[in-house]
């Protein structure tokens, strides 16, 4: 009987070692694919808030990355420069919305030089499918309304959502998470606004920081 116990929990080790095994080769062979495959989708991104026809670099080669601060989620985040030849246009920033209902909310949000929002775009959540994930563009076209909107001082008031006094719509039964993302975007804002010159003259180094 012990050896039979024996033998079975040895087939057993066997069979989870090459479990195991199989695991970690199919995810050393797929990183590298997945990891292009995200800066792909990345640069698609970049070049809708940005259009190409808007600026003459490469902008995930331009590109720096920043010291965690509360406007951006309290993560190093990266920031991408869109520019004319020698003249500064847009940044594009990553950010984190802490505050979101299910938790986490990644977005980008691009930024021109007057402190016009040009675009943003969630980039991963974990919102209730039906109810709070109406803030992807896949799913509604709601993350279109922060196109072409200035944010300053005089403004600043109107960047909350409806039920706050604000100018931006809420979702029926969902308000936690547009006013995270509302709330999430202002701050990008007000941050580009307060680090302009820092955002546009910082050498690059995105590739070479281990984010």
């Amino acid at each position: 009987m012990i050896k039979i116990i024996g033998k079975n929990g040895l087939i057993l080790g066997i069979f989870a070692l090459v479990t195991t095994g199989l695991i970690v080769a199919t995810f050393l062979y797929t990183k590298d694919t997945i990891a292009q495959a995200k800066q792909v989708q990345l640069l698609s991104i970049l070049n809708e808030l940005v259009p190409e026809s808007s600026h003459t670099n490469a902008l995930d080669t331009d590109c720096i990355v920043v010291e965690a601060s509360s406007l951006l989620g309290n993560k190093r985040q990266r920031v991408f420069r869109a520019r004319n030849d020698d003249e500064d246009y847009a940044v594009i920033i990553e950010t984190t919305a802490p505050d979101g209902y299910s938790g986490d909310i990644d977005i980008v949000v691009a930024i021109d030089y007057q402190s016009t929002v040009l675009g943003a775009r969630v980039l991963s959540h974990k919102e209730t499918p039906g109810l709070g994930d109406k803030i992807d563009i896949r799913v509604s076209d709601w993350i279109l309304d922060f196109n072409d909107v200035l944010y300053n001082q005089e403004t600043a008031d109107r960047w909350r959502v409806k039920k706050d006094g604000g100018q931006f719509d809420q979702f029926t039964g969902a308000t936690i998470t547009p006013r995270a993302v509302v709330n999430a975007i202002a701050n990008v804002a007000e941050y580009a606004n307060t680090n302009t010159n820092i955002l546009f003259d910082s050498q690059s180094n995105c590739l070479s920081d281990t984010k």
